[in-house]
């Protein structure tokens, strides 16, 4: 470093950055920094500088620079930054050290430090362990551990299994392989290590009770709350334990429930515009995201969904990691999951799409329902997504009850809509009474089903388990 660039960096001021250090006689407090500027985006550290950021000097020998050596040698793990000495002048010099922050853990006698702005503080335990989770990530962390010795295939839902297979397949996310037993699927989708079973699969597919007592985090709550806050009490207070596909479901069931849908007629066309109170494919995605990402080392924790009259909060237990902020996620940026394992198997089957849209997708969708953007934040050890009504329930518009947007007077018409539904997807008897926006699966739907079950126009994708809970529709070609 020339003179002149000295001059420059001084004029700048101490930073988060950039710490003074009148003499080498301060060198225990400037290898604190020098700590925390390793434990951030890195900076200079430069002795003969007083703090009025006057350009002073010291008189340095070969003894001064080997006493801050040492000095640094109290950091670990071991760090090299780069130093220098800049002559000033009447056999005088600053000494500049170069830190190349790495985010890091490092620790100078065994206390990490950080930077908050100009000054060095001791870095919270709560930070500091969040790193220590981030370091070993890819090589060691909550869902690639195995699960108990006694837990067996058995414990897990075959059928989800299957699911998971077929629309995988059907996606193109997997290729079609003769071996189609639920023990070679789980480990196509890496849900194995050694001949045993790993915490995801429990996750993912995790069906007996006998699982409670070391999964109690594999669970949701979902609660509509009088008002605009918790004092009011609960219209509907409901909690599920089960897998992540489940309770997926669940949470779309009880959006079903009570997401009122505003409609009108517009002039020159046929049919109504509905406007749902929230998008049921950001919520959804949100929801996904909340179970994919959230921290399950914490048992007690679970994903929450609270509804209130004008929001809908929707709650993943957990911190944002990686370097991660609310602010990035409203941006393009790299997705690094916490758990890539589940996230993953629900990429392959088709519960979300490519990594690092998600958020991306759910502005997007906001802006199409005429909601305003979603807001994310980090509340109490949790991350929070929170929707805003949309636009057009806050002109004054919203409706009491849920009105139905296609009337079920005539079978053959709701017929034809049935058989138009599945042109392209196979669905469940919820899923087609919701995308006809009905509240609830009516008694003349089922009659319509029955029927062209009956007419062989329609088949079950699991004909050997006609009650299946993951049974769904598809047409017969």
């Amino acid at each position: 470093m020339h003179l002149e660039e000295l001059q420059k960096l001084v004029a700048k001021g101490e930073s988060e950055n950039l710490e003074f250090k009148k003499t080498t006689g301060q060198r225990t407090e400037a290898a604190k920094t020098v700590c925390a500027l390793l434990n951030g985006y890195g900076g200079f550290l430069l002795f003969g500088i007083s703090d009025k950021g006057e350009i002073v000097g010291q008189q340095v020998t070969a003894k001064t620079l080997e006493d801050i050596s040492h000095e640094l040698r109290r950091i670990e793990p071991p760090a090299f930054p780069e130093i220098e000495t800049v002559a000033i002048g009447n056999d005088r010099a600053v000494i500049v050290i170069r830190i190349s922050g790495k985010m890091g853990t490092y620790c100078y006698d065994g206390r990490p430090y950080i930077r908050h702005g100009p000054t060095t503080l001791i870095m919270p335990r709560e930070e500091y362990e969040k790193r220590i989770l981030d370091k070993f990530h890819a090589h060691r962390r909550w869902e690639n551990e195995l699960a108990p010795d006694w837990v067996t295939i058995k414990d897990l839902d075959e059928d989800e299994i299957q699911l998971t297979l077929q629309n995988a397949v059907k996606l193109g996310r997997m290729k079609k392989t003769s071996y189609t037993d639920s023990e070679s699927i789980l480990r196509g989708l890496g849900l194995f290590d050694d001949g045993h079973l790993i915490n995801a699969a429990v996750v993912l597919y995790g069906k007996s009770e006998r699982l409670f007592p070391n999964y109690p985090q594999l669970a949701i709550r979902l609660a509509r709350f009088r008002g605009s806050d918790r004092l009011g009490g609960f219209l509907d207070n409901r909690d599920y334990w089960g897998n992540a596909f489940d309770l997926l479901r669940r949470s779309e069931l009880f959006l079903l429930d009570y997401v009122p849908i505003a409609g009108q007629v517009v002039p020159g066309k046929i049919i109504r515009e509905d406007y749902p109170l929230y998008p049921p494919l950001a919520t959804r995605e949100a929801v996904a995201n909340a179970i994919c990402h959230r921290d399950y080392i914490t048992q007690g924790g679970a994903v929450a969904i609270a509804m209130y009259d004008d929001r809908l909060e929707i709650i993943n237990p957990g911190m944002l990691h990686f370097d991660m902020t609310p602010e990035k996620l409203t941006h393009p940026h790299e997705s690094k999951p916490w758990n890539p394992i589940i996230a993953s198997v629900f990429y392959r089957a088709g519960v979300i799409e490519k990594w690092g849209m998600g958020t991306l997708n759910i502005i997007d969708w906001c802006k199409e329902n005429k909601n305003p953007e979603p807001i994310w934040e980090v509340r109490a050890q949790s991350v929070v997504t929170t929707f805003l009504s949309s636009i057009f329930f806050s002109t004054g518009k919203r409706p009491e009850s849920r009105p139905e947007s296609r009337p079920e007077s005539r079978p053959e018409s709701l017929e034809n809509e049935v058989l138009s539904l599945l042109q392209n997807n196979s669905l469940s008897k919820v899923e087609i009474s919701n995308s006809l926006g009905h509240k609830h699966i009516s008694g003349g739907l089922k009659k319509v089903l029955i029927r062209l079950l009956e007419q062989e126009k329609i088949a079950y994708t699991i004909p050997e388990k006609p009650n299946s809970r993951l049974q769904k529709y598809k047409l017969k070609r």
